[in-house]
C-alpha cells in the first residue's frame, strides 16, 4: 500500500491552496491589515514611548528569501499590525489620555510574541532586546533610542490585559430542573477571532472548513509558577483567621498533616498556600477522562499518572480536514481542578458571537465532555456529537441492558437483547435511526441472552415487518439518559475519521505549547496567566498563517 502523504505534501498537491496562499496569489492583498472593527474608536493615548509602523514587504519577491525567513520575520512583512493599537487600548482598559506616556501597545504585543515563540523568560527577553544583534527587531517593534520596557512594565501590561478580559458580561447555559449555569465571556477571544480573520482573508482554509466546521475542545494542564506546598489548598486558605473564627483546613479534615494556622505567619493567608497564585488548584490526571469527577487530591493507591498544581487552558480547535491543519477559535482559562463541560458548552454558545459566518457541523471531544449539559448544547446547535463515552457503574450490569434498551456503547437493543443496526443520522430531524432487521430470524446471536426465553422469540411483534423494530434516537434514550447517545456509530469509520482528526488538532496545539515551555507558566496569577496563554493562541494562529504561506510559495517552484 502507498504511504499516506504528509500534511505538507497533501497541501502541496492542492492547486487551489498553492494558487491562493502563495505570495504570488497574495501579492495584490499585501499587507494584510489587522482586522480591527470599523466602528472602534482610536486609542485615547496621544503619545507613546515607542511607535510601531509597518515597514513593508521587502524581499518577498524572491522565493529563496521567503523560504529562508523565520516565520516570525515573515509575519512582520505580511501583516500591518497598526489597526491592532485601538483594539489593545480597549482591552487594556485605557479610557483617557491623561496619565503616564505608555509604550505603544502594538510594540509590546510584538515583543511578547517574540518571547512566547522562543520560550524565553522576561529577563532573557529584555536582555536580547537591548543587544545590538537584535537591533532590527527592536526597530521593527517600534522601540527607539534604547528606551525599552522593564520587567515590571511587562508584568503590569499582562495584568491589565488579563483583568479586563472578563468585563462582567456572561453567557447563559441552560441547565436541568430549571437551573442555569453562567460563564463570563473572555473578551481576549476577540484577539483570537481577529487572527482567524487574517487566515480567512489569506484563504488558507479549505472551502468546507467554515461551512462544515469540525471543532474539538480540550483542556491542557499548566503548572503554576508558584511551587505547591499543599495539595489541599482551597479558597478558605486565603481568608484571614482568628481565635474567634479559625480558618478551616481541608487537609486536616482528610486526616493529613495540613496546617493548624496558629502562627503569626498564617494570620492573613495560610503559610502553605500560594498567595501569588491564589486560584491555582491541584488535580491528578490518570491519562484518561472517563472517570466521573477530576481527582483533586493525591491518590492513595500509588497509581501512576500526572500531578498538576495550577491551571488549565480550554481551547476550541478548528480542524481543516482537507488541508490537515488546525487553528484556535476560542479559549478559556480555569483552575486545574475545574470540570470542563460547562465552560466548554459556553464556548460553543459564543461561536456565533465571534464567528457569525461559521456553521458548526461536528463537535469531537474526549470523555471529559460526556455530560448532559455539553451533549445537550451540541445537539441544540444542530451539530453531531462525536464525544468519547464516559463510563458509569450501570454499564457493568449486562442483564440490565435490555431493560434500559441500550448497551455500554450506546447501541440500542431490542427487548430480547439483540443489537439494532444503524440506518444513519438524519441531520434535518436531528435523530439517529436504528432498526433490528429481524436479526433473530437470520441466525444472529443476541448481545444479551435472557433467561427463560426461546430464541428466536416467537412472541416478537416485529417479525412480520420488513425492517422489524425501528427506533429513532434524538437527544436522549427512552430512559431520559443522554450520556451514551451519539450521532455516529462509535468505532465506525466515520466516527474514527472525525474523532481522530479533532483529537489530532488539539494534540498539535498542546505540543506547540509544550515546545514553547508553557507546561509551567512563566508568570504568576490568573490575570497574567490568562493573558499570556491567550496571546500564545493568537501567535499560534499567526505562525500557522506564515507557515502555510511559506509552504504554498515553495510549492509554486518559482
Amino acid at each position: 500500500m502507498a504511504a499516506d502523504p504528509s500534511p505538507r505534501a497533501t497541501r502541496a498537491q492542492d492547486p487551489r491552496f498553492v494558487a491562493q496562499c502563495s505570495l504570488a496569489g497574495l501579492r495584490d492583498r499585501l499587507p494584510l491589515r489587522w482586522p480591527a472593527p470599523p466602528d472602534l474608536p482610536p486609542s485615547p493615548k496621544r503619545r507613546y514611548r515607542s511607535h510601531y509602523v509597518y515597514r513593508g514587504s521587502q524581499g518577498l519577491d524572491d522565493p529563496a528569501v521567503v523560504a529562508a525567513l523565520p516565520l516570525f520575520d515573515l509575519l512582520l512583512r505580511l501583516i500591518d499590525f497598526g489597526p491592532l493599537r485601538a483594539v489593545l487600548a480597549r482591552r487594556l482598559g485605557w479610557i483617557s489620555a491623561r496619565g503616564w506616556t505608555p509604550f505603544d501597545p502594538v510594540s509590546l504585543f510584538l515583543l511578547l510574541g517574540w518571547q512566547i515563540i522562543n520560550g524565553w523568560n522576561r529577563s532573557e527577553l529584555l536582555r536580547k532586546l537591548a543587544q545590538s544583534r537584535y537591533a532590527d527587531y527592536a526597530q521593527a517593534f517600534g522601540f527607539e533610542n534604547e528606551d525599552y520596557p522593564t520587567e515590571g512594565g511587562l508584568r503590569y501590561w499582562l495584568t491589565a490585559l488579563g483583568q479586563h478580559s472578563a468585563t462582567g458580561e456572561c453567557i447563559t447555559i441552560p441547565g436541568t430542573d430549571e437551573q442555569v449555569e453562567e460563564r463570563a465571556i473572555q473578551f481576549l477571544n476577540e484577539l483570537i477571532a481577529q487572527s482567524i480573520a487574517l487566515l480567512i482573508e489569506a484563504q488558507v482554509f479549505s472551502p468546507e472548513t467554515l461551512s462544515q466546521a469540525l471543532v474539538c475542545p480540550d483542556g491542557m494542564l499548566h503548572q503554576a509558577a508558584s511551587a505547591m506546598h499543599c495539595a489541599y489548598v482551597r479558597a478558605a486558605c486565603y481568608q484571614p483567621t482568628s481565635p474567634a473564627q479559625p480558618r478551616p483546613c481541608y487537609a486536616r479534615e482528610r486526616g493529613k498533616d495540613g496546617c493548624a494556622c496558629d502562627t503569626p505567619a498564617c494570620t492573613q493567608v495560610c503559610r502553605r498556600a500560594t498567595p501569588r497564585d491564589p486560584e491555582a488548584r491541584y488535580v491528578y490526571y490518570a491519562g484518561h477522562n472517563r472517570a466521573a469527577e477530576p481527582v483533586t487530591e493525591p491518590p492513595a493507591d500509588g497509581s501512576r499518572g500526572k500531578e498538576c498544581y495550577g491551571y488549565q487552558s480550554l481551547p476550541l480547535q478548528l480542524a481543516d480536514r482537507q488541508r490537515r491543519f488546525s487553528a484556535v477559535l476560542l479559549d478559556d482559562f480555569l483552575p486545574a481542578s475545574t470540570r470542563a463541560e460547562v465552560p466548554a458548552a459556553a464556548l460553543l454558545l459564543q461561536l456565533q458571537r465571534f464567528y457569525p459566518d461559521l456553521h458548526l457541523d461536528t463537535v469531537a471531544g474526549d470523555a471529559g465532555f460526556g455530560y448532559e449539559v455539553f451533549l445537550r448544547t451540541v445537539y441544540a446547535l444542530s451539530a453531531r456529537r462525536i464525544i468519547d463515552q464516559r463510563r458509569h457503574t450501570t454499564d457493568q450490569d449486562k442483564a440490565h441492558w435490555p431493560l434500559r434498551q441500550y448497551d455500554d456503547h450506546g447501541r440500542p437493543l431490542c427487548p430480547y437483547g439483540y443489537a439494532l443496526t444503524s440506518n444513519g443520522f438524519d441531520r434535518q430531524r436531528r435523530r439517529h435511526k436504528w432498526f433490528c432487521g429481524q436479526a433473530c430470524r437470520r441466525g444472529k446471536e443476541p448481545t444479551v441472552q435472557l433467561a427463560d426465553t426461546i430464541y428466536p422469540p416467537p412472541e416478537c411483534p416485529y417479525q412480520d415487518r420488513s425492517r422489524g423494530l425501528v427506533r429513532n434516537i434524538g437527544l436522549r434514550f427512552a430512559d431520559g439518559s443522554s450520556r451514551l447517545v451519539r450521532d455516529a456509530v462509535v468505532g465506525s469509520r466515520t466516527w474514527k475519521q472525525l474523532y481522530h482528526r479533532g483529537r489530532n488538532a488539539v494534540e498539535s496545539r498542546n505540543a506547540t505549547r509544550e515546545h514553547w515551555g508553557l507546561k509551567r507558566l512563566p508568570v504568576y496569577g490568573t490575570p497574567r496567566g490568562k493573558a499570556y496563554l491567550f496571546l500564545s493562541d493568537v501567535w499560534d494562529n499567526l505562525l500557522t498563517l506564515a507557515r502555510l504561506v511559506q509552504e504554498a510559495t515553495a510549492a509554486t517552484g518559482h
